[in-house]
């Protein structure tokens, strides 16, 4: 009977002898686009993302044509998160329930930071003090600045043995502006809605 580490070793070889495009396929099995011609383009991105992962969409789709297809559809009012998103959760369902044993949900929150000349149109994630050293052990007044980018919280199912089994869920967001801590002092939680959105410092 083979060991833990042979098992192991034998397992990839068992996952790449499927056809190549399968595991896409399987990804993508739920998503639903409001046109064909999405779902198409939808496909052809993520079979060039995962060759290179990790890389930029330009260095992933090689051409100037390839890489203004994938921003054209990246910026289509008729795409959101939840199309993209539709078929890896329920892959992800799917798989959740084919495994035995206990499933760990681990979470975390990621921000993304950009540089923008215009960052009011993508929102900021945080604000920062920062001090101006103007000579040797001298420094000048601090000074507070947004942070432009979006924050992500996402959880991924894993077994307990570390195998990913998948995103069970993800949620993006930004702030549109900082609220004062005096204001937040005045501020009387019990008369705001549930609805509304919290208040950031």
């Amino acid at each position: 009977m083979p060991n833990g580490k042979e098992s192991q070793r034998q397992r990839p070889a068992v996952a790449f002898a499927e056809p190549p495009g399968s595991w896409i396929d399987r990804e993508l099995e739920e998503c639903t686009f409001v046109d064909e011609r999405l779902a198409k383009r939808f496909r052809a991105l993520l079979e060039q993302l995962s060759d290179v992962t990790g890389e930029s969409i330009p260095m992933a789709c090689q051409d100037w044509a390839n890489s203004k297809a994938a921003y054209r559809f990246l910026s289509n009012a008729r795409v959101n998160e939840g199309d993209i998103l539709a078929g890896h959760f329920q892959a992800t369902r799917d798989r959740f329930a084919a495994t035995e044993g206990n499933i760990l949900v681990l979470q975390d929150t990621s921000e993304v930071s950009y540089q923008r000349k215009n960052p009011e149109l993508i929102g900021f994630t945080r604000r920062v003090k920062t001090v101006r050293k103007q000579g040797k052990g001298v420094y000048g007044d601090a000074q507070v600045s947004t942070v432009c980018g979006i924050l992500m919280h996402s959880s991924l199912a894993i077994t307990t043995e570390g195998l990913p089994l998948g995103l069970a869920a993800i949620k993006f967001w930004t702030h549109k502006k900082f609220v004062g801590r005096q204001a937040i002092h005045r501020l009387n939680a019990t008369r705001v809605p549930i609805e509304a959105p919290s208040v950031s410092r």
